[in-house]
Order: C-alpha cells, then structure tokens, then sequence
C-alpha cells in the first residue's frame, strides 16, 4: 500500500453515550493499542488520535511511547461546548499533548456538536488552538461529507479561511498546506 500514511482508531470515550466510540475511557492505554501503535513506526504510519479532553492525559502517554511516530488529534480534540469548564478542560487537554513534539492537530469536525457551520465557533477553536500548538502544528480538514449535513463545502471553506487568516500569511500556509505535505508526506 504505497499510498497509505496512516491510521485512525476512534477511541474516544465520553460520560455522554451518544458521543462514545470506545469501550472505556482507558482504551487509549489498553495493551493491545499500544503494542499495535508501537508497530506504525516500522511501516512510516501517522496515527490519527480521536479523544475528548478527559484522555488527553492517557493520550500522552501513549504518544510519549512512540516519538518516531507523528499522531494527528482528529477535530482539533473534540470541543464539545462552550461552558467554561468545557472549554477549560479542552484547552488543559491541547495543552497536555503540545508537550509533545510529534503531534499535530486536524481543524476539522469543528461542527460536529453543534451541528452547523459556526464561524464564531470555528475562529475560537482556531485562535486557541494556534496559541496552544502553534500553525506548524495545525492542519485544515474538510470532514466532509460529513459536515454535508450542515453547510455547503464552500462555506466550511470561508469560515475556516477567515479564522486562519486574521493569523497571517505564514499560519494560513502551514494550515492549509505546509503542515499536512509534512505530516502526511502526499506523493
């Protein structure tokens, strides 16, 4: 499979069973991931890693396990609201993984909770999440077609180039380009 560059296992566990994939909070740390995650390296494999706040913490150490490996926190690591202690958590949980430098942000699903195209939303989870990682470590996904049940391609398009654009030229390079030709090395 010349063209495959990664993986994605959706392991996120949420108190709220309709935003759960995973079994157990603590799948991200089960032996069986970690044995199999720690075999991505010999193949040149990303690992998109999909967790809520809560295991950022687990997701860390899982990350610090396989530095020769790159992870990709899908949807920018799930903000499922905008209460304070949500947004709190989600911050203290990017926060937990920019420790590390092998992992990388997607800013993608961005409506996934709210289910709609929200510019006001979207410019929020962009500004922290370019304070926090930086944009050589954030990288633009679609979601589509998923966010199909929302808006249009081309308005998910506007609302995320006018969230990374207040940021400059260089943040609007590395997010919509730079970033992901590193990560995911397109041939």
């Amino acid at each position: 499979y010349k063209l495959l560059r990664g993986v994605r296992m959706q392991l996120h566990w949420h108190e709220t069973p309709a935003f759960r994939f995973a079994a157990s909070a603590d799948q991200v740390i089960d032996p069986t991931v970690r044995k199999n995650v720690a075999r991505l390296k010999d193949y040149g494999l990303s690992f998109d890693l999909q967790l809520f706040p809560a295991q950022m913490k687990d997701g860390l150490t899982l990350v610090g396990e396989n530095p020769q490996t790159n992870f990709i926190l899908t949807h920018a690591g799930m903000l499922t609201g905008m209460e304070p202690e949500t947004t709190e958590a989600w911050k203290t949980g990017l926060r937990t993984l920019s420790a590390a430098p092998n992992v990388y942000a997607k800013l993608s699903g961005l409506g996934t909770f709210v289910h709609r195209n929200d510019p006001a939303l979207i410019a929020y989870i962009v500004d922290n999440a370019i304070d926090i990682l930086g944009p050589d470590h954030l990288m633009f996904g679609s979601n589509f077609p998923i966010e199909k049940l929302w808006t249009s391609h081309a308005e998910l398009i506007k609302a995320h180039r006018a969230a990374v654009a207040r940021h400059g030229a260089a943040a609007e390079a590395d997010i919509f380009w730079n970033t992901a030709e590193r990560v995911y090395r397109p041939a």
